[in-house]
């Protein structure tokens, strides 16, 4: 039984409750970890719950026949984290969709924040880079993503704020970590760090109604000289793109600034995955697409928010999903990937990288 069991919550749909028991099924069958309130809730959920065994052991059976692109495998995955009754959720907290999300206008209109949500923002912001700077400390061979999981999760709902992340369009757990050949949207596991890997942590925070967005990738132990000039290469092309942030830059144009860098450094530009508004919504207009040559519309204005968060690859700039989990996006020849990304605010002189290092940052791996 897991020691842990009132951090979980209950697995019923339409219960946001602390666990106290564990499925004993799901043990018997080793299966990942169910968790629900009492056994009331337990009985009432069964007859759903049940179908969760068969779907496990058929996401095994997939997993055994994927053709993986490189060398990484997933591990088991735990249940979702429990969040406090005070602290104020997003709408996907117990239905897992963000409804008013798409149909907001602001999927096409990119808003002007007013000094009051610059605020709020702020503060969010400051979270957010605690919470990271909290889950990087814990980066070492041996740790799980997912040990690493729950202490960015502790982080952010000891600030009162919530992960966005968690439960939205599904997703178990309150950060994505992305390991080697992943890409983007890895999902905490119990499989741990080794010497010589790569990972990414991506945390999103939601707090006072507003969202911030913002990660980093470090190294675990001693990695190649490869890994090295690759994950270098990631931090700097981003540092390039926030430098031509001011009003009046084209969207496009971010793109066409880091593909160049990369381009001539030998590395490929992930073409799927884009930057976004940010601030009431956690994604919404602008699209920044990281390649160049794109068609992305729009200027930037001062009170724009958004984020800028090109994934560098070392082969190609393609990508596959692993279907199993409809959620881990990893680079297509099984190379590694890195990324780093920031929230920018558009202010008079130029910009505001939001989710800045800080003094009290743990340093990264290589010269800044």
């Amino acid at each position: 039984m897991d020691s842990a069991i009132g951090s979980y919550i209950c697995q019923t749909i339409d219960c946001s409750k602390p666990a106290t028991l564990q499925c004993p099924t799901c043990i018997k069958m080793s299966l990942a970890p169910a968790y629900f309130c009492d056994q009331e809730c337990f009985k009432r959920y069964w007859p759903i719950h049940k179908t969760y065994h068969k779907k496990q052991e058929e996401q095994d059976d997939q997993k055994n026949k994927f053709k993986f692109t490189g060398p990484l495998r997933p591990g088991k995955i735990s249940a979702r984290l429990f969040v406090p009754d005070h602290i104020k959720k997003p709408e996907w907290y117990l239905s897992g969709q963000p409804t008013e999300e798409m149909k907001s206008k602001l999927q096409q209109v990119v808003d002007c924040k007013t000094p009051e949500d610059i605020q709020k923002m702020r503060e969010c912001a400051a979270i957010g880079r605690g919470a990271l700077d909290a889950g990087h400390a814990a980066v070492k061979a041996g740790v799980t993503t997912d040990e690493i999981d729950k202490i960015v999760h502790k982080y952010i709902i000891d600030h009162d704020a919530y992960p966005s992340p968690l439960n939205y369009n599904g997703f178990k757990k309150s950060l994505c970590t992305s390991v080697n050949e992943v890409i983007c949207h890895g999902i905490p596991d119990d499989r741990p760090l080794e010497n010589g890997d790569i990972v990414n942590l991506d945390v999103s925070v939601y707090f006072k109604g507003f969202h911030i967005d913002l990660n980093e990738t470090y190294f675990v132990g001693e990695v190649s000289e490869s890994s090295k000039f690759l994950v270098e290469k990631a931090y700097t092309c981003l540092q390039k793109a926030i430098e031509i942030c001011k009003p009046g830059t084209m969207y496009r144009d971010v793109g066409n600034v880091i593909e160049k860098y990369i381009t001539e450094n030998g590395l490929a530009v992930n073409r799927t995955y884009c930057g976004h508004g940010v601030g009431q919504l956690f994604h919404c207009a602008p699209t920044i697409p990281h390649y160049g040559k794109n068609k992305a519309p729009g200027f930037m204005k001062v009170g724009h928010t958004f984020t800028i968060e090109p994934m560098i690859n070392q082969g190609t700039h393609q990508d596959i999903l692993w279907t199993f989990d409809n959620w881990t996006a990893v680079t297509a020849d099984g190379q590694r990937s890195a990324q780093f990304e920031h929230s920018i605010l558009i202010t008079e002189g130029g910009c505001e990288v939001l989710t800045a290092r800080l003094p009290t940052s743990p340093p990264l791996d290589f010269k800044i």
